[in-house]
């Protein structure tokens, strides 16, 4: 099974996750690769996904698609004269899932961010129709972004695989300690992991049971 990220939101821990997530898998013996459609700004996000994954994708493979301008992607495009569209986003996908299995899809932002006129991520995702993982930051404030992710998510016929719920920092307060309960109450998906603040490595078993490894 390939598996499309997401997050409530932006810098909430998306490509930390995925790379959590592609080392459990390469350490179950599955050629787990990263994909990133598109990166804004720094590259960083696919050399770290590149290295968390399989060493025969390169870097262009896993991301092909660099905008320089660190902007949401429609803003970065249009700076850089270079027009996007889901379905060239896209296109880099079969030819990884071809070799590597299984692939990673990590969005740019959250579930909404403008790709072009009339297109968001949320069109990369429908264009792959891959199940959806949503990274959530668990503090204040997270629920609504949340719930309004995984609804919009369920609006478009995809499947939500489920929440990670990321902590951003040591401490916790009452709203990160209860998120996860109140998530799983309202929405009926399921929190796989709480990923603790720093942690480098995770539970390999949610991992294999979410991808059936």
């Amino acid at each position: 099974m390939h598996l499309f990220v997401t997050g409530s939101g932006t810098e909430v821990g998306k490509t930390y996750v995925a790379c959590l997530m592609l080392r459990a898998l390469r350490a179950c013996g599955r050629r787990a690769v990263g994909f990133k459609p598109v990166c804004c700004g720094p590259r960083d996000d696919a050399v770290l996904l590149q290295a968390a994954g399989d060493p025969g994708a390169t870097l262009d493979e896993i991301n092909p698609v660099w905008l320089q301008t660190p902007a949401a992607p429609y803003v970065a495009a249009q700076f850089e004269n270079r027009p996007l569209a889901a379905a060239t986003l896209a296109a880099g996908f079969p030819a990884l899932a071809a070799r590597c299995d299984p692939v990673v899809v990590e969005g740019a932002g959250g579930w909404e961010v403008p790709l072009a006129l009339g297109q968001s991520m949320s069109d990369v995702a429908v264009a792959l129709g891959l199940p959806v993982l949503v990274v959530v930051d668990n503090r204040l404030g997270a629920l609504n972004t949340t719930i309004l992710t995984v609804r919009a998510i369920q609006a478009r016929g995809l499947a939500c695989a489920g929440l990670v719920l990321n902590h951003l920092e040591d401490e916790r307060d009452i709203a990160s300690v209860t998120n996860r309960s109140l998530l799983e109450d309202w929405l009926g998906v399921p929190v796989l992991e709480d990923v603790l603040h720093g942690a480098t490595d995770t539970d390999p078993a949610w991992v294999r049971e979410l991808f059936g490894v």
